[in-house]
């Protein structure tokens, strides 16, 4: 196991169980919902983000991270977005005090993983949560 996997995404998929899916699409066949629905059905809680879809999974959405009510914790923000638009989410992650940061596979932004790195969150990109999950699952 990489250095990685140990310091980052274990904690991630042992402490981090509520999970702001932004950019969920409710159409079973894109990526966000397949792994959005596979994380839940992993016992996670998903808090869909994305504008106007009322829900996604059963749970409601929210149009940003800024608009889910302050009560309801925010442990990882997992982003299918294009990489540039990553960094103000990025921020919002670090406002919402969440403890982690996933960028999907093929999304890169060094600056959004600095903003989060800096702010102490746990910080991934470029990696697909459920496959590492599913990689990971024996360790959990």
């Amino acid at each position: 196991m990489t250095d990685i996997d140990q310091d980052i995404i274990l904690p991630i998929l042992k402490h981090c169980r509520t999970i702001a899916v932004v950019g969920l699409s409710p159409k079973p066949d894109r990526a966000s919902y397949r792994v959005a629905a596979y994380m839940q059905k992993q016992g996670y809680r998903i808090i869909p983000i994305r504008p106007g879809s009322g829900k996604i999974l059963g749970e409601t959405c929210f149009p940003s991270l800024s608009e889910v009510p302050a009560d309801l914790t925010i442990d990882l923000v997992d982003v299918f977005r294009r990489a540039e638009e990553t960094p103000p989410v990025a921020q919002e992650a670090v406002d919402r005090r969440a403890k982690g940061f996933w960028l999907q596979s093929g999304i890169i932004n060094d600056q959004a993983l600095a903003i989060t790195h800096a702010a102490g969150l746990w910080s991934v990109q470029d990696h697909c949560l459920m496959v590492e999950h599913r990689r990971l699952a024996h360790l959990l």
